[in-house]
């Protein structure tokens, strides 16, 4: 899965491998960019990297991770590497991550959090679907 463009992407990147330190950077970066801590829970994280230049940002675990975010009512899948250009409140360009909708698993492509007293986080996928949730669900 990794392409020439996202080698050269490494050269420049920081990066920070072995499980209790890449748990605490992800925290920190979650903070830095102003996303909710429990938006991507991850485990047994390997390895994360950041071109702060280009906003990319790159997560490794052992292996895919299903999980259920009890106050929507939705199940997420993360696979084993997740990616996506990373800004303030913002994700986009996201791989790696999967909402079950109906009966469906569904690309999510972006994430947004919303600046406003509305306090929604709101999910866009490559097919054009897009839905809100409060950010409280996603707080550590």
């Amino acid at each position: 899965m990794v392409s020439q463009v996202f080698e050269s992407m490494r050269e420049s990147a920081e990066i920070c491998v072995g499980e209790i330190e890449c748990q605490k950077t992800a925290i920190q970066l979650l903070d830095e960019f102003n996303i909710p801590r429990g938006l991507l829970p991850l485990d047994n994280i390997v390895e994360i990297g950041l071109v702060r230049s280009e906003g990319f940002i790159w997560i490794r675990q052992k292996k895919k991770k299903d999980h259920y975010f009890e106050q929507i009512g939705r199940s997420v899948s993360f696979a084993a590497e997740v990616t996506a250009f990373i800004e303030p409140r913002r994700m986009k360009k996201v791989t790696g991550v999967k909402a079950k909708e109906l009966l469906l698993w569904i690309g999510v492509s972006e994430m947004l959090v919303d600046n406003s007293n509305s306090g929604n986080v709101q999910f866009k996928t490559h097919t054009g679907i897009s839905r809100s949730f409060p950010v409280s669900a996603f707080l550590l």
